[in-house]
């Protein structure tokens, strides 16, 4: 691989670290009766609860606990499996299966229930909040069954439903989604949110559960029917039915007073991801232009757009193109992989044999699909390394394979679990020309480190 895609690796290093929980922790007020963020602030007289859930959670628990002057009486923690924790977060740790419901994560949604609607109301909850959420929170609504949620939530992942859709069915599947978390507590709830949402949308964001939800039965139904799949699930598309007619209770709705005891911010977003990753490309000498947060459609169609405005961008003034958003895979084929695994293939067909570019796609998780990958970084050459490999692009795509197709390349990208989840992140790095060789600084310290870096001089115009 070039250093082009090695400025693009150290750029998706400096974006995950800008949003890891220290970081986010460093941006909280903790007092000695509680915490403040913003002008928001819980100082119970009662007891201090803090609930964590998400693909951060144990990180976000652990950041809070080593900055907090008032220790939380009770603590909640809720991650997918295999998520690590440390020592003081694992004694309050429960787990989950993430995309699809599992029965710890239904245990465990329940017991978070019980817990929140036992409090006075003198008590004081704060929620840090991420991304998998959603699937932690796996008990379902009476009626409902978890292996019905499990089902209809595959088929609609398969077919490339976008979140806001999956997260319609969701809210009126499960009990502790589209606001009803702070419905059912007497309590305050503070809810902390990281984003992992294209426009960072506080009702889609693991579904809502503290936050007033705009959806309806009647938009669930509507999903099932665009996505083909109400004929697969009779019953839930008669539970929908229901709801739609009046029979069953809607999620809180704005204005609801079941939520006035809720408030709600955003503690980090793919913004501060993609700002660190800029300030790393202008060090180099790139300049950095931010094309957008909410990105979304089809991962291929998405790889193909961005290298085909690669191939586009010349050379001669060196840029470092930043967006974030969430594709969406239609399974097709038998293979393994993930969207962005997919969308830096399709990427690396439209880059085939044009020097002095690179495209990545990453998860800010580390968690790509069903492959053990963030991600991959990809160039004008990666289709003739893969053929020496015996992997055809195209093949591979047809199948859905994408993590066939990069296990064991040099563009293959694998972290594990970061402890943090934004989103995903895509660069496109366009530097032709000469290199030359500067100390590369440590933004923190400001001290230069050891083995400096390759810049790519800014262009200036000719004088005429």
């Amino acid at each position: 691989m070039t250093p082009l895609a090695d400025l693009a690796r150290a750029m998706f290093t400096a974006a995950v670290d800008a949003v890891r929980p220290a970081a986010l922790m460093r941006r909280l007020a903790f007092l000695a009766e509680g915490v403040a963020f913003q002008e928001l602030t819980m100082a119970p007289r009662g007891q201090l609860v803090l609930v964590a859930l998400g693909k951060a959670a144990p990180g976000l628990t652990a950041a809070f606990l080593a900055r907090c002057r008032r220790r939380p009486e009770q603590l909640f923690v809720l991650a997918p499996h295999g998520v690590p924790s440390s020592p003081e977060v694992e004694p309050f740790m429960h787990r989950g299966a993430h995309p699809l419901p599992d029965e710890a994560g239904e245990r465990a949604a329940g017991q978070l229930l019980d817990l929140l609607a036992g409090l006075d109301p003198s008590d004081g909850v704060v929620l840090l909040l991420s991304g998998g959420s959603s699937a932690l929170l796996a008990r379902p609504l009476p009626g409902i069954e978890r292996q019905q949620v499990v089902a209809v939530t595959q088929a609609l992942l398969r077919d490339g439903a976008p979140i806001h859709e999956l997260n319609a069915v969701r809210k009126h599947l499960l009990a502790a989604t589209g606001g009803r978390l702070a419905a059912i507590c007497p309590a305050p709830i503070l809810t902390l949110a990281l984003s992992d949402v294209p426009g960072d949308d506080l009702a889609t964001i693991a579904s809502g559960p503290t936050v007033a939800d705009p959806t309806t039965f009647a938009d669930a139904s509507m999903v099932l029917e665009r996505r083909g799949v109400a004929e697969r699930f009779p019953d839930l598309a008669a539970f929908f039915a229901r709801g739609a007619r009046g029979d069953l209770a809607e999620s809180p709705k704005p204005g609801d007073p079941a939520l006035g005891r809720s408030r709600v911010a955003l503690l980090g977003s793919s913004r501060e991801a993609l700002e660190a990753a800029a300030e790393v490309a202008a060090a180099a000498g790139l300049t950095p232009v931010t094309l957008t947060r909410t990105y979304r459609g089809e991962a291929r169609a998405v790889g193909e757009a961005l290298g085909a405005l690669a191939c586009q961008v010349d050379p001669a003034a060196p840029r470092a193109l930043l967006a974030a958003g969430e594709t969406t895979v239609t399974v097709r084929g038998a293979g393994r992989g993930g969207r962005n695994l997919e969308a830096a293939l399709a990427a690396a067909a439209t880059l085939h044999s044009r020097p002095g570019r690179c495209v990545l796609f990453a998860g800010s998780d580390g968690v790509d699909g069903t492959s053990p990958a963030a991600g991959a970084v990809v160039d004008g050459d990666t289709l003739r390394r893969a053929a020496q490999r015996g992997q055809d692009a195209e093949r591979a795509l047809a199948d859905n394979n994408s993590w066939g197709f990069f296990e064991g390349s040099p563009e293959v990208i694998v972290t594990g679990p970061t402890g943090t989840n934004v989103a995903d992140v895509a660069f496109v790095l366009v530097a032709g020309g000469q290199r030359v060789f500067v100390p590369a600084v440590d933004r923190r310290a400001g001290l230069p480190l050891e083995g400096g870096a390759c810049r790519y001089p800014r262009q200036t115009k000719k004088p005429t």
